[in-house]
């Protein structure tokens, strides 16, 4: 079976992919037409390149690519400028998600879709009751009004905590939330968690893109490390070396 990467051109995703391309998997990826991808993918025999929106497909032309997948992992995100902040698609990560599922839903085969979404150290996990101080949520709630892409990652994993649920038949899901993202060349030493151990906003840790790539990548390789997360929204740190 076949992995289908959402916005594998994006920084992340490109990592998630080189990831899985070592890993020998099979893979599918939608980019954006005109993205710019590495050559090493085009010389994979093992990967579908497909070029298209994901917010401009219908369901049942998703459908036709997920017949052969078993997983979806979704590395999608709002660019950092004023159009991808607040131009349209306003909510591209909790569309494609939607789209995901309502095309999975139009597929007969009895096999169980596992969704993978990268999100936001900064959105809380509403099913466990998360400990916010009283500054913090009143920065969130003013984030949540001035910043479209924030309001996005929180409808994302809402879809899934209280629409797909838990107990899907045939749909499961996990939600990666780094914290601040950084660049490193190659993967580190890292920790997850079920919830943050630091303010998202006052005491901000870090998490390297290749190290969400990692973790994520494993997720979908080790299915151990599937069943301890599936149905919740684990956070990554880069762990600190004391000695530093």
């Amino acid at each position: 079976m076949k992995t289908l990467v959402l916005g594998a051109s994006g920084s992340t995703g490109k990592l998630l992919v080189e990831q899985l391309i070592g890993q020998g998997q099979h893979l599918k990826v939608i980019v954006r037409p005109l993205a710019r991808i590495p050559e090493n993918w085009t010389n994979y025999e093992n990967l579908t390149l497909i070029q298209a929106f994901i917010h401009e497909m219908s369901a049942d032309e998703l459908a036709v690519h997920l017949e052969d997948c078993n997983v979806v992992a979704s590395c999608l995100g709002h660019h950092p400028s004023l159009r991808g902040i607040y131009g349209k698609p306003r909510k591209l990560v909790t569309d494609a998600l939607r789209l995901v599922c309502a095309a999975r839903i139009k597929n007969s085969s009895p096999r169980s879709l596992k969704i993978l979404v990268m999100n936001t150290a900064g959105n809380s996990n509403r099913d466990l009751r998360e400990s916010l101080s009283l500054a913090q949520r009143v920065v969130v709630a003013m984030i949540r009004i001035l910043l479209p892409p924030h309001r996005d990652n929180e409808a994302a994993s809402d879809f899934l905590r209280l629409e797909i649920g838990q107990v899907h038949p045939f749909i499961q899901w996990a939600i990666v939330r780094p914290d601040t993202l950084m660049d490193e060349n190659s993967v580190s030493n890292y920790t997850t968690h079920r919830s943050p151990t630091r303010s998202a906003i006052f005491n901000p840790g870090k998490t390297s893109r290749v190290n969400v790539a990692h973790f994520m990548a494993s997720l979908i390789q080790n299915q151990s490390l599937w069943e301890k997360w599936k149905g919740q929204m684990p956070v990554i740190y880069n762990r600190i070396d004391p000695t530093a």
